[in-house]
């Protein structure tokens, strides 16, 4: 009589249950999107080359993932990543005790749309992803210069990550 009521109570908990769980694999794109051709990124600010470090970063990021396979024809992809660098400010974020900058913040702002080749429906997009990266500021200028490229690079690495999740979670 106790097992049958411990069943009953595991069963009745079960039925009770939401149902939500996160969509891992990217269920919510159609099993047919496979290819991947990461297109170019426009550049709408006067950073030079960031365009190509984010390119770079997502074709990276696609090419890491399971679900789909970059590819370098667009003609051969079922879908089309591109986008727009539409901002890149820097910030001091913080102060020596003779209240030079110390360290900067750069921030950048992205458009990003994936797209279907075949009719060109939008699979997803975002049109104000945005980020940030903190470097330090050196007395040589030239090293304050590097520091930020690679604040850029690591900004642009860690964008791509959020949008691919984003693309795979349906957010």
């Amino acid at each position: 009589m106790k097992i049958k009521w411990i069943i009953y109570v595991v069963l009745l908990f079960s039925c009770l249950s939401c149902g939500y769980h996160f969509s891992q694999g990217g269920e919510n794109i159609d099993a047919d999107i496979q290819k991947v051709f990461i297109g170019a990124f426009s550049n709408s600010t006067g950073e030079v080359n960031v365009e190509n470090y984010i390119r770079n970063a997502f074709f990276s990021r696609f090419r890491k993932g399971a679900r789909f396979t970059p590819v370098a024809d667009k003609d051969k992809a079922d879908a089309v990543l591109t986008g727009e660098i539409m901002s890149i400010t820097t910030s001091h974020l913080a102060y020596s005790s003779n209240n030079m900058a110390k360290e900067d913040r750069v921030s950048m702002k992205l458009k990003v749309v994936f797209k279907r080749t075949d009719n060109g429906g939008i699979i997803w997009i975002n049109e104000g992803l945005s980020g940030r990266e903190a470097y330090s500021v050196q007395v040589d200028t030239a090293k304050t210069a590097n520091n930020k490229k690679s604040a850029i690079r690591k900004l642009s690495v860690d964008m791509a990550d959020k949008a691919y999740r984003n693309i795979l979670s349906g957010f």
